[in-house]
């Protein structure tokens, strides 16, 4: 039986591929586009808007009846909203809306005490793994005879609002629990001294239409470590969300990341 998905966002870009990747998928259902009522695609088809063609689902703002999970790409704001309404109805989400303030995060906390919440900064399954990749490389790394410099390079489309990457810096959480690192430190310039060993460094560039790029560079004396992940589209997000949502039904109450998706 197709699992029966509402997007919340649906007239984005991320909501727009969702649609049209759901359709084409025999064991989803696309039964709900959500966005804003002021949007302007409002009431038009959401396959019309996704460039799929019509699916029989006009762009609305409700929530609709008889959904097994609800994915969102959204807005802060938008994205609490829309959860607290699955948690009056005990329907699992998966959260793929960043820069969430710590308010907004405690709320979700306290919502995943009543449904499955699965929340991640990144919704690329590849990228996952190597975030676990990264985390086995910092345990390893921790206690170099020489030290090891962590240095996170992410690329972006020239669209994107925030700097460094939330995913960036989920990288950067994860490297600093294994290996202690205290010092975030956000670019260089002028003459900054030596590299202090207890940092992490963040470069983000923005360019073109580039989906995503992350490379983890672990450098020692005398040998370097990169770990590298790049998307070719959105569509890697999308799947991961997609493949999430499927995962998410039955689970009981709780927070799940996409670790858990992949068994890790």
């Amino acid at each position: 039986m197709a699992t029966k998905i509402a997007i919340h966002g649906a007239a984005g870009r991320m909501g727009q591929r969702l649609i049209a990747l759901g359709v084409a998928d025999p064991n989803i259902e696309i039964v709900g586009a959500i966005d804003s009522a002021t949007h302007p695609a409002a009431g038009v088809d959401a396959g019309i808007v996704a460039g799929v063609g019509e699916i029989g689902i006009a762009i609305g703002a409700e929530l609709p009846d008889q959904v097994d999970a609800v994915i969102d790409f959204s807005v802060p704001q938008a994205a609490v909203a829309i959860i607290k309404q699955c948690c009056q109805h005990h329907i699992p989400v998966v959260l793929a809306t960043t820069g969430l303030s710590d308010q907004e995060q405690d709320e979700l906390n306290t919502v995943a005490e009543s449904i499955a919440l699965c929340q991640a900064p990144n919704m690329s399954l590849a990228v996952n793994l190597l975030m676990k990749l990264s985390e086995v490389a910092g345990n390893a790394l921790a206690k170099h005879p020489t030290g090891a410099d962590v240095e996170i390079l992410e690329r972006h489309h020239r669209f994107k609002e925030d700097a460094p990457s939330g995913t960036a810096l989920a990288f950067g959480q994860i490297i600093a629990q294994a290996m202690g690192q205290s010092r975030h430190q956000h670019g260089r310039e002028g003459r900054p001294g030596q590299r202090a060993h207890e940092e992490i460094g963040y470069h983000a560039i923005r360019t073109g239409d580039n989906p995503g790029e992350h490379t983890i560079i672990f450098g020692l004396l005398g040998e370097t470590i990169e770990l590298r992940v790049a998307a070719t589209s959105r569509d890697c997000y999308a799947q991961g969300a997609l493949v999430a949502a499927q995962w998410l039904v039955g689970k009981p109450p709780g927070k799940y990341d996409i670790s858990d998706v992949l068994g890790l």
